[in-house]
């Protein structure tokens, strides 16, 4: 007759087995322990582009209450370069642990389309957290175009070939896309007149030497207060209001150019539920503060609700948008 314990020793197969699986829920245990405690140290919020500009200016304003609403704090780092790719790539090779985040612009659903080689693939390399806010750009005119308003733009554009230029910050910027899409939508084409920086484009549409801009409202606003700038619309699927007087494209008779600027928070992709769970919930509870609200409202954002899932949605359909315009204009950096 063999003893349980003796037959116990026979089958080896069976002990290891459960060895093994006490192991796993050991190390699922402490798994979910770290992440129930997370997090226990400073989170880095990486800048994809520099000091001073929009990207950079979100961040800062949003990483304190982030910070506060998570128990630590939260440290801006700029890594700009490459259109943004600079400072994904390092964010893409992060580990997924709640401890290093990204903080993009609409540059992330552009590139691509615009380059033919990623360093990492922006559909799988992150996960949103929540898209901040969106901006809408003004289709501006210098003091002295004689177009008043998108009819008379439009008509003039019309009237022969190099009738009408814009400026950008250059091929690919997003003054460019939003001109193309603006040509696209209105039917009619016109001269691109890319510049190294929005700096000296704006300023040279101040100046006359190019008649039209498609800019930031946050950037551009004190311009057309100057009068310095004429208005004629905002890509904005409703009127902005710091410019209540200054019709949509759709109102203006421009339909399917309906365009932003936005910046979004992303968590390298393998970060666990849990943590990105906490991340969305701070990051909700950062936006409701009535500074950031009053800021965002400030430059002309509108503040976006929604978590992972509805940032998701939007970042994927703004992709489609620029993959297609892309391809229709040809528009390339390379």
């Amino acid at each position: 007759m063999i003893s349980p314990l003796s037959h116990t020793f026979l089958q080896p197969s069976r002990c290891l087995t459960t060895l093994m699986a006490c192991g796993l829920l050991t190390g699922a245990a402490g798994a979910f322990a770290q992440d129930a405690a997370w997090p226990t140290r400073p989170i880095t919020m990486v800048v994809t582009y520099p000091p001073g500009g929009g990207a950079d200016t979100m961040a800062r304003l949003i990483a304190p209450k982030l910070g506060e609403a998570l128990g630590q704090t939260v440290v801006i780092e700029n890594k700009p370069g490459a259109g943004g790719q600079i400072g994904a790539s390092a964010v893409a090779k992060a580990a997924p642990n709640g401890y290093t985040l990204m903080l993009d612009a609409s540059s992330f659903a552009v590139n691509p389309s615009l380059y033919r080689k990623l360093p990492y693939d922006s559909a799988k390399a992150f996960r949103p957290i929540g898209v901040i806010a969106l901006f809408p750009n003004v289709v501006l005119v210098n003091a002295q175009f004689p177009a008043r308003n998108i009819a008379e733009l439009t008509a003039l554009a019309k009237s022969g070939k190099g009738a009408v230029s814009y400026a950008s910050s250059g091929n690919g910027s997003a003054q460019h896309l939003a001109g193309a899409l603006f040509e696209s939508a209105a039917k009619v084409d016109m001269v691109h007149v890319p510049y190294k920086g929005g700096g000296p484009a704006l300023n040279d549409v101040i100046g006359g030497q190019v008649p039209l801009f498609f800019g930031n409202l946050a950037s551009t606003l004190q311009h057309v207060q100057s009068g310095k700038l004429r208005a004629l619309a905002v890509t904005s699927g409703k009127r902005a209001a710091m410019l209540p007087d200054v019709p949509t494209l759709a109102e203006a008779g421009v339909a399917g150019a309906e365009i932003y600027e936005w910046n979004a928070i992303f968590a390298p992709e393998g970060t666990p539920e849990p943590i990105m769970e906490k991340l969305s919930v701070a990051m909700q509870k950062a936006m409701d503060a009535p500074e950031i609200k009053a800021r965002i409202a400030q430059l002309g954002g509108e503040i976006q609700k929604g978590g992972p899932k509805a940032a998701n949605d939007f970042i994927q359909a703004q992709m489609a948008l620029w993959a297609k315009l892309v391809k229709i204009k040809n528009i390339s950096v390379e």
